[in-house]
């Protein structure tokens, strides 16, 4: 019988050799970790507590997911906060961004429904339809809703991104993240938010088009306006 040897890899042998091997190995590591380093030096400074959130028009809610076409939990929670900044006065109105590329998943009707069921009246609510990733949901903002100046609220794993992609579609931004229990699924959001990092960086570098863009629709301006 032909007996089959593992494969080993083969060290440098002389003290440069292994010198250069562990200066490459650190390279890559720095270039891996370079574009979550920049999520946090421009967002770091943009992130509030609930309380001290600038009064400000719009808030922008990020889809997190549906069970049983309701909110999942996490959604939920960003809901909750948004539930609060308008109790409180701090925001006059809510653009529900998130997926709808289906008929049978819609995650803007889902999160508004929520909203209007812990008293954010429904015109108050404006809903995007075509907010399939953090990028696409920023440009949407900016280019079809109007919208200069955000508080942006998502779980904190997610919402350095969130802030930094919408100040690089031209949305000044504040974030505020959602109370949430640190378990499984929060761990694996936060490694998540690494791989994450190095498309963020490529949207706010190249500055794509979103998968679908549409006209420009007067949905929060008519909401901000009936508010007043």
């Amino acid at each position: 019988m032909r007996r089959w040897r593992a494969v080993r890899p083969r060290l440098p042998r002389t003290r440069a050799g292994r010198r250069r091997l562990v200066q490459a190995v650190m390279a890559v590591c720095v270039l891996a970790l370079l574009p979550a380093t920049w999520l946090h030096a421009v967002a770091d400074d943009r992130l509030r507590p609930a309380a001290g959130v600038p009064r400000t028009d719009v808030a922008v809610v990020f889809g997190a997911g549906l069970w049983d076409g309701e909110p999942s939990p996490y959604l939920a929670h960003r809901l909750d906060a948004a539930v609060r900044l308008y109790r409180a006065g701090r925001i006059e109105v809510v653009l529900v961004t998130g997926d709808n590329s289906r008929e049978d998943y819609d995650e803007p009707d889902a999160m508004r429904a929520y909203l209007t069921r812990h008293g954010v009246p429904d015109a108050r609510v404006v809903s995007d339809y075509a907010g399939f990733d953090t990028w696409d949901s920023c440009v949407r903002a900016k280019k079809v809703f109007g919208v200069d100046r955000a508080v942006l609220i998502s779980q904190g794993f997610h919402i350095r991104r969130a802030v930094a992609l919408c100040e690089a579609a031209g949305v000044a931004s504040y974030g505020v993240g959602a109370a949430d229990r640190h378990d499984v699924t929060w761990y694996y959001g936060g490694v998540r938010e690494v791989l994450a990092a190095h498309k963020a960086a490529f949207d706010a570098v190249v500055r794509p088009d979103p998968r679908f863009l549409g006209p420009r629709e007067p949905g929060v301006a008519r909401a901000l306006a009936a508010g007043r």
